[in-house]
């Protein structure tokens, strides 16, 4: 298990966690200790993310570095976007994908580090994205005032919402069948089978991050010391206690034998480790804590053990590979181009060319009845 956090002084820092059992009368005893430092980037770090092999990180240098884990080495760079690097989500073992202020998602074989596709997927910065548990859907939002659904098993564009508000954050719900959008210090939560907001949860300050601790509970954290858990259904303040000293920055959950743990990094430049406890009421107890001594932008844990079976994107968004012999920077210069929706516009495709889906004056049922048939055929399917 290895803590990665990247900062503004440009450095990517990785902690070992060692865990010693507990002894007669004790307790298990959990200890990060420094095991690198990289200084791949020429600007902040802006979004890290892991899978069972790699950790990535995006920067404000406009660039993607990839570590291999297993070998502890630099793996390279990945140089298509031409903006900050705002987010970077694994799925599974064989797909990356990744959102930058051009406006452009693109989505990365994980293996041969290719870009399997690219496509103007904002008119502004695409702040945030999130891939549905099943691989078959994702969430963007952006600085368009948009938030935009994929469907990622046909290539296209799916749906538009326009929310008035330039949204930041964008998250499923672990079972997929909620998600949440972040504007400000409001948490707007959705319900997939009705594509409506079932509340909305308003939170002291701004939030820079939050994640789904189960199905109903939501951890928020902002431009404050303090993290706190929210009921998703009744929208209620479960607990909140003070993290750190300044404000925190980003947070990951993660769920291993024996514990829940909630991981957050703050610009007091400490990462700690929390055990939640079975009732979310009760406060988490400090399992460990590591001071880095920057002022830490992003977090994520590697852990290291086997992918599960999600192990890759639906096989229909993959399309041809693309010629080995361009350079990467050219692999992916094809991207969809942008044209004023209309009513006649074609679904846009994630692989081929094409124009803009029709703008969000569609039935909220439209929508409804495609996300939950693909999900529903999926089921039939297993």
């Amino acid at each position: 298990m290895e803590l990665v956090a990247g900062s503004y002084e440009q450095v990517l820092f990785g902690f070992a966690v060692h865990r010693k059992p507990a002894t007669s009368g004790g307790r298990e005893t959990w200890t990060p200790v420094a095991d690198f430092t990289h200084h791949a980037h020429t600007a902040s770090l802006s979004a890290v993310a892991a899978n069972s092999r790699f950790v990535v990180t995006g920067s404000k240098d406009e660039t993607i570095h990839i570590y291999d884990m297993k070998k502890k080495v630099d793996h390279g760079a990945l140089v298509h976007h031409s903006g900050t690097i705002t987010c970077l989500k694994f799925y599974g073992s064989r797909h990356l994908i990744s959102g930058a202020e051009d406006g452009l998602i693109c989505v990365w074989d994980a293996r041969k580090w290719e870009c399997l596709k690219s496509i103007k997927a904002h008119k502004g910065h695409v702040t945030f994205l999130s891939i549905h548990p099943s691989g078959k859907l994702a969430l963007s939002v952006g600085t368009d005032k948009t938030l935009r659904t994929w469907n990622l098993v046909e290539g296209r564009s799916a749906f538009i919402k326009n929310i008035k508000q330039n949204a930041h954050i964008v998250e499923w719900s672990p079972s997929g069948e909620k998600y949440v959008v972040v504007v400000l210090s409001k948490v707007d939560v959705y319900q997939l089978d009705t594509a409506s907001v079932s509340g909305t949860i308003t939170n002291g300050k701004r939030i820079s991050s939050v994640t789904f601790l189960s199905d109903s509970v939501l951890a928020v954290a902002g431009d404050e010391e303090v993290v706190r858990f929210f009921d998703c259904d009744s929208l209620v303040c479960l607990c909140e206690f003070k993290a750190h000293e300044n404000r925190v920055k980003d947070m990951f959950s993660f769920e291993i034998p024996d514990h829940h743990v909630l991981v957050t990094a703050s610009n007091d430049g400490f990462i700690k480790m929390w055990t939640l406890k079975q009732d979310k009421r009760d406060p988490p107890s400090l399992l460990c804590e590591v001071n880095t001594g920057a002022r830490l932008t992003c977090l994520g844990v590697w852990l290291d053990r086997e992918t599960d079976e999600k192990s890759s994107l639906p096989p229909a968004t993959e399309p041809s590979p693309v010629n080995k012999e361009q350079p990467k920077k050219e692999s992916c210069d094809v991207v969809q181009k942008e044209e004023a929706p209309g009513p006649n516009s074609k679904k846009s495709s994630l692989t081929d060319d094409g124009k803009e889906p029709t703008k969000g004056n569609s039935p909220v049922s439209a929508k409804k009845r495609k996300v939950t048939n693909m999900l529903k055929k999926r089921k039939k399917k297993m």
